[in-house]
């Protein structure tokens, strides 16, 4: 292989890498949230960099399935969780 083609793999593994850890470098929190809503329930699990930022992206995560349209998505969102837990990386 020639030279400039290692050093353009190089450059792109070496960019994949950065890109990979700057996104995943700022997750220090993981939460699995379960949600009842309309008589059905799901599960999700999100990270994030706090603890509320990841319990309510879980949520809305869960609530996707869930919800059909803008208002049963906001109902679900601040519904109650039925299960909830993080734990901090």
């Amino acid at each position: 292989m020639k030279r400039s083609t290692l050093l353009t793999i190089a450059a792109v593994l070496a960019f994949a890498a950065f890109l990979l850890w700057s996104t995943l470098g700022g997750q220090k929190a993981e939460c699995e949230v379960c949600v009842s809503f309309n008589g059905r329930s799901n599960c999700a699990t999100a990270s994030a960099p706090s603890e509320a930022e990841a319990a309510r992206s879980a949520q809305n995560t869960a609530c996707g399935v869930l919800a059909a349209g803008m208002a049963e998505t906001i109902n679900c969102g601040n519904a109650v969780p039925t299960r909830q837990q993080c734990r901090t990386t």
